[in-house]
């Protein structure tokens, strides 16, 4: 066997096995975890998630997964919970407490402050006699499983499990709370998470270009000229878009255009767009048509336009 081969080989084997601690972690949820979700909806408070550790390392990614999909929480280091912050834990909150042993000393101060104040606790551990859940209000015991280093001293099957069921905990509450893309965005403005998610009404212009079907086209083209989009929309006496004036138009007309009005250039039905669909979608239809600008249109509005969108301005808020 190669050197190749070997290393390939590891990390399928770790990959496997902790793919099959999975499997049985995902048989082993019952009751519990139903309580546990329950403890957290009737919280008043903030989730509270600490570990020692590798451990800590997942309960931050936990605390930050729960924080973003609608249940607020934070990330209490157990050694700190000993020199003052237990103070960041109050009336109201609950604790997610996390060590695979059950046994961990640094959080001994943190589990005796929660019974002291009558805090609910949740305990995740793979021990079910451990301190921690013979001491907590609702037990998620992680099933017996090895861990993929081969010795059973390396956290790794054991953090994937707690990592995973930190997921099923905040899918499961997000669920519940019917928590939408739209919540998701407002607290994810930053990054490729927030472009992604950015809708047209936040991208469009409300200062459209737009002319009368009547308008004669030396007057349409000192609209096109003023407002700077390359294009005219071309309404009818409601106010209802009836065709779009792009450069094609003009070079297809180009024959006596100036004799010409706006309605018998324009292009009729243009290509359009909601303000709630996300930006996205937009860019997704500028591509398909190679066009640069769509008018918005509002169905709340009887679908009169309410907007414009330039292909630039998704661009630069990082839509692609």
């Amino acid at each position: 066997m190669t050197k190749s081969d070997a290393f390939l080989s590891t990390a399928k084997r770790v990959i496997a096995q902790e793919a099959e601690a999975l499997g049985l972690l995902s048989d082993s949820l019952g009751e519990e975890f139903t309580k546990a979700i329950e403890t957290v909806l009737s919280a008043k408070g903030r989730t509270i998630v600490t570990g020692m550790g590798k451990s800590g390392h997942i309960a931050r990614k936990i605390a930050a997964t729960l924080a973003s999909t609608g249940t607020p929480a934070y990330f209490v280091h157990p050694a700190e919970a000993s020199h003052g912050d237990l103070g960041m834990i109050g009336d109201g909150d609950i604790c997610l407490v996390l060590s695979n042993s059950g046994e961990t000393p640094e959080l001994a101060d943190l589990i005796a402050y929660t019974r002291r104040f009558k805090i609910p606790m949740i305990g995740v551990a793979s021990n079910p006699d451990s301190t921690l859940i013979r001491a907590c209000d609702v037990a998620l015991i992680l099933p017996k499983a090895p861990e993929a280093c081969g010795h059973g001293i390396v956290p790794t099957t054991s953090t994937t499990m707690t990592l995973a069921l930190g997921d099923a905990l905040a899918i499961a509450l997000m669920e519940h709370r019917a928590f939408t893309a739209d919540h998701f965005r407002v607290l994810h403005p930053g990054g490729k998470l927030g472009s992604r998610l950015t809708k047209v009404r936040d991208l469009m212009h409300s200062d459209m270009p737009l002319v009368p079907t009547d308008t004669p086209m030396r007057e349409a083209l000192s609209v096109v000229s003023a407002k700077g989009f390359g294009v005219v929309g071309v309404v009818d006496v409601e106010g209802h878009l009836r065709g779009i004036i792009t450069d094609g138009d003009l070079r297809r007309h180009i024959d006596g255009l100036l004799e010409k009005t706006a309605g018998d250039i324009m292009t009729a039905d243009p290509l359009t767009i909601s303000p709630d669909a996300l930006a996205e979608k937009a860019v997704a239809r500028m591509d398909e048509r190679a066009i640069t600008c769509l008018f918005v249109r509002d169905p709340a509005e009887d679908g009169r336009p309410c907007g414009i969108l330039k292909i630039q301005d998704c661009l630069r808020a990082g839509v692609v």
